[in-house]
């Protein structure tokens, strides 16, 4: 835009870098494959003696498949994903606003003005993750909202995920919001009464 500056720019950290959400997720998805993993085995006939009297049930060896599928997204699928994401994943602070692009399957974008965000959230010390907005849980009650389980999915709040020095963008950030907090403040005037 006209009478913007870039302040910083980056991308993800493109190591693999476990979060917060991560101390629920991998417990849970290692119990969900590993539940799949025998059903699979049960439905094989590896255990022994089957339901059926003659071969094994089809339709409880097709019934695992997807949620084993599932599953190995979790454990390590959703790892390889990100990987591929941060390797398309830009981010830009500029006096006006943060700017979110990925040149994924298709170009996508995210940005919000400085004085537009309602908050923001950090996550880490050296290599972090800002939420220009709420962050949403992945999971939530009916009707509530949610967000997707990698953070580099583009959505409704921009996020820098997986950025270095996490705290000195926060800085640069605040820092740029009340510049423009100050420059919108207008002078009071007052006139002399007779």
């Amino acid at each position: 835009m006209s009478g913007e500056s870039i302040y910083w720019a980056g991308m993800p950290n493109p190591k693999v870098i476990f979060h917060s959400d991560d101390w629920a997720a991998i417990p849970f998805s290692l119990v969900w494959t590993g539940f799949f993993v025998f059903w699979e085995a049960q439905a094989l006939g590896f255990w022994g003696k089957t339901s059926q009297p003659v071969g094994n049930d089809i339709f409880m060896e097709l019934w695992g498949i997807p949620f084993l599928l599932i599953g190995n997204y979790m454990v390590w699928g959703r790892f390889l994903v990100d990987a591929w994401a941060k390797r398309r994943t830009y981010y830009a602070v500029t006096n006006r606003r943060v700017l979110v692009l990925q040149e994924g399957w298709r170009r996508k974008t995210s940005t919000t003005f400085l004085e537009a965000i309602p908050q923001i959230e950090r996550e880490g010390t050296a290599t972090g993750t800002l939420w220009f907005g709420t962050k949403y849980p992945i999971l939530a009650a009916k009707g509530r909202k949610t967000r997707d389980m990698s953070r580099f999915s583009i959505g409704d709040v921009p996020v820098f995920a997986d950025i270095g020095d996490v705290d000195s963008v926060h800085r640069l950030i605040m820092d740029l919001r009340a510049r423009i907090g100050r420059a919108s403040i207008s002078p009071i005037l007052t006139y002399p009464s007779d």
